[in-house]
């Protein structure tokens, strides 16, 4: 890996857009790969900014690439030419510290660790996006800071941090309404997917922290959202992302690697593929927050993972 401490993927046009935050004197940024090949990524551009390096998260939309800054909110590249993105401006135009990105339809959603909350960006026009509104947790006073979300149907899911995870009805994007928190103690909430099981919405929620689990929640009635199963490996290693394909949760879980759990029943998940991507041997091991951490499943029969120490990994679906 060319760049920093990689942290995330989006994948598109054949090429895979990593990026990294500084760590230990490496400077962090844009890492493009040709993966047409999946067992011989090229290696094609880098891309870095001056005392803005710090980058964590990646989405695209047809052409385009949003990039989360710890610096200016959210970096827009043009991606035409996917081999060679080109910088175009940076969204809302004020200096924020945007911590991830998610896009869903004509909406682009960035979470900031700013008393600013979600931002919510119109993206019909995916190079120039329009701020529509910001969106703020009620009682979040002592932690205003959401880390992750993901949106369907006009619906908002916050994993916001030690407030829990929100749901809010962002179909209106001027007046977005809070639905209802799931809170939980002693834990963090850091990752959410959300899909439909037997007309019932379902919501996989994972924590970033020691003893840091997947919980299942049916939030059919967000005003009275419930757990209803879990999964659990070893208590002292974190869950990080998770990614929702069909009856499949894909979830990469620091030291414990990717993990693949069949969800078709969701009161009891049951893990049906893994690859342990952390090796103690390898250098630059520090914490126990440090493996798989990134990933992408982009429905091309690979799943890619990033690890903070070995880089993009590229993984094949049996």
């Amino acid at each position: 890996m060319a760049l920093g401490r990689p942290v995330d993927v989006h994948v598109a046009h054949g090429h895979a857009y990593v990026v990294s935050m500084d760590y230990k004197g490496r400077t962090g940024g844009l890492t493009v790969f040709d993966v047409s090949n999946k067992s011989t990524p090229v290696l094609k551009k880098v891309f870095t900014l001056p005392t803005d390096s710090y980058w964590n998260s990646a989405w695209t939309k047809d052409n385009t690439l949003y990039v989360a800054s710890d610096k200016r909110g959210v970096l827009v590249f043009d991606i035409s030419q996917p081999a060679d993105p080109r910088l175009l401006k940076d969204v809302p135009g004020e200096s924020i510290n945007a911590h991830t990105v998610f896009v869903d339809g004509n909406r682009l959603y960035a979470a900031t660790t700013a008393e600013s909350g979600v931002l919510i960006f119109d993206i019909s026009t995916p190079q120039s996006p329009t701020l529509l509104n910001r969106y703020l947790a009620p009682n979040t006073v002592d932690f205003p800071y959401p880390h992750d979300m993901f949106a369907r149907d006009g619906q908002l899911y916050v994993a916001h941090g030690y407030v829990g995870l929100v749901v809010a009805d962002a179909s209106n994007p001027s007046e977005v309404r809070t639905l209802g928190t799931y809170s939980f103690p002693n834990q963090y909430s850091h990752a959410t997917a959300v899909g439909t099981f037997a007309g019932r919405t379902i919501a996989f929620e994972g924590g970033e922290n020691v003893d840091a689990h997947l919980r299942v929640l049916d939030i059919t009635d967000p005003t009275r959202m419930v757990k209803i199963g879990e999964f659990r490996l070893r208590t002292a290693i974190s869950i990080h992302n998770m990614v929702l394909v069909g009856q499949r949760l894909y979830i990469t879980w620091y030291q414990e690697g990717l993990r693949v759990l069949d969800v078709s029943n969701p009161t009891k998940p049951t893990q049906v593929a893994y690859f342990n991507t952390y090796r103690e041997t390898d250098p630059g091991r520090d914490d126990f927050l440090d493996g798989a951490i990134g990933l992408r499943v982009p429905g091309d029969g690979y799943v890619y993972v990033v690890d903070m120490t070995r880089g993009l990994l590229i993984l094949r679906e049996e």
